[in-house]
């Protein structure tokens, strides 16, 4: 028996290998084959099964990939309706793989059809479970995104069953290996441990503990994060299949001269670029959105621009793929080129640049005096409840897009958030949105906490 996850950091999605003797199982894959397949040549494996544990909303799965390359049959749960040729399992159905099974649970609650994978050993004993989205380390999965037209209250209802009846029973020793760690939108408590047990779990995790229904399903359905609006596009995706992943970077590879980059930009294509964001403030294409490649790239991306928006990119040169692959992991497939050389290419053929001032932490206490600049949190509710610059005014950056028309484009506005990486999002996009006089705290809350902690209060009120 080899168990190894694949985690992905910037969508905090575990994919697993599993192999027992010279068959493997690939759960939950990411949408690019390619990891997947080099470790099983590397083994000396043949990839038997692509377990599915539901229709994911955070990602588009490279199930059909995966399947296509290596013959390997696509398993979903029981109540599944895949759009393509998969096999729906029945609840406690036994997967042989080598000398051992892979046992189906049916497991309903975060999604109708969700399930979850039991790996037993040819004795019968139970060893480990791929737990997808019904059982995070710490947390369960919300059942609030988007399953048929069922409320959340009664699915909730339905995942109290499944925890009750399929997971507490468990033996306490059986790992868990769950589909998300923290940062994930798919819960509200989950860990940054890789794995677990069900018994530290029905110790520690506090959905386990709650023994109460109604209790329980007041507590799943409340206070979760915002839910990125790619995510409902994505699961309909993963339901009715996708363009393979060879065919999206293949069309996507196409490399621009400025001249012809500007001609599209002016068609209207989205101009995303993928540079850190103190790169990008010292000079960029004008009219571009910054999201770069060294943070959150995919659910920024998912949650500023529109699912099937056609997109141009400008990167450091060398990481286009990497951005286009990181665009087709949440369905954002419509890349119609790249900057070639970069922005040194722009700047070099003469065309404007635009740029954002990045103001330094040691700065902001004479910029206040003299009322230069209005503040702005983009942070999260939980951050800014903690502590905040005073008088700033609040606008998480997932909320931006729908607020932005509330403020008065005349001012000059700063903007801050942990570290500077959300602010220059938010800098860039406000410029998009006709701001000219926007500026990024650099290194974000975390440089004023140190150099001028008295323009910090504690506490804030949040709608």
């Amino acid at each position: 028996m080899y168990i190894q996850q694949l985690y992905t950091g910037c969508l905090a999605q575990a994919a697993y290998y599993i192999e027992a003797g010279h068959d493997a199982a690939v759960v939950d894959p990411m949408r690019n084959p390619e990891p997947y397949l080099q470790l099983a040549k590397e083994r000396g494996t043949k990839i038997k099964y692509v377990l599915e544990t539901h229709f994911h909303a955070d990602f588009v799965s490279g199930h059909l990939d995966l399947a296509n390359k290596t013959g390997a049959n696509i398993v979903f749960g029981p109540t599944a309706t895949p759009g393509y040729r998969a096999h729906v399992a029945e609840d406690g159905e036994l997967l042989p793989l080598g000398d051992m099974y892979i046992k189906v649970l049916h497991t309903p609650g975060h999604t109708i059809e969700s399930a979850c994978y039991m790996l037993v050993d040819k004795e019968g004993k139970e060893q480990a479970i791929f737990s997808g989205d019904t059982l995070f380390i710490g947390d369960v999965g919300r059942p609030d995104l988007l399953s048929g037209n069922l409320p959340k209250e009664e699915l909730a209802s339905m995942l109290f069953d499944s925890l009750n009846a399929k997971i507490k029973t468990l033996p306490d020793d059986v790992v868990v290996y769950p589909g998300h760690g923290a940062g994930s939108a798919c819960g509200k408590n989950l860990s940054t441990d890789s794995q677990s047990t069900i018994g530290k779990e029905k110790q520690f995790n506090y959905a386990l503990k709650i023994t109460d229904r109604n209790t329980f399903i007041t507590a799943v359905t409340t206070d979760q994060p915002a839910v990125p609006g790619y995510f409902f596009k994505d699961a309909a995706t993963n339901k009715g299949g996708y363009t393979a992943y060879d065919k999206v970077l293949e069309q996507s590879l196409n490399a621009l001269d400025p001249r012809s980059f500007h001609a599209m930009q002016k068609e209207g294509v989205v101009v995303l670029d993928t540079r850190n964001p103190a790169d990008f403030a010292t000079g960029f294409v004008p009219g571009s959105l910054n999201i770069g490649l060294n943070g959150d790239f995919a659910v920024w991306a998912g949650t500023l621009i529109a699912p099937n928006a056609n997109i141009l990119l400008v990167t450091e040169p060398g990481r286009e793929i990497e951005a286009i692959e990181r665009l087709s992991r949440i369905g954002y497939d419509h890349v119609a080129g790249y900057l070639k050389g970069g922005f040194e290419a722009w700047h070099s053929s003469d065309k404007p640049g635009d740029h954002v001032n990045i103001i330094t932490a040691s700065d902001i206490q004479d910029l206040q005096n003299t009322s230069d600049y209005a503040l702005i949190d983009v942070r999260n509710r939980k951050e800014a409840a903690k502590d905040r610059m005073t008088g700033a005014v609040h606008i998480p950056l997932n909320e931006l897009a729908a607020k932005a028309d509330t403020l008065h484009k005349e001012h000059k506005w700063l903007v801050y958030c942990a570290g500077g990486y959300r602010s220059m999002i938010a800098a860039s996009f406000l410029k998009l949105q006709g701001f000219h006089n926007v500026a990024s705290v650099e290194g974000g809350i975390a440089n004023v906490r140190k150099t001028a902690p008295e323009l910090i209060e504690l506490g804030m009120e949040t709608e």
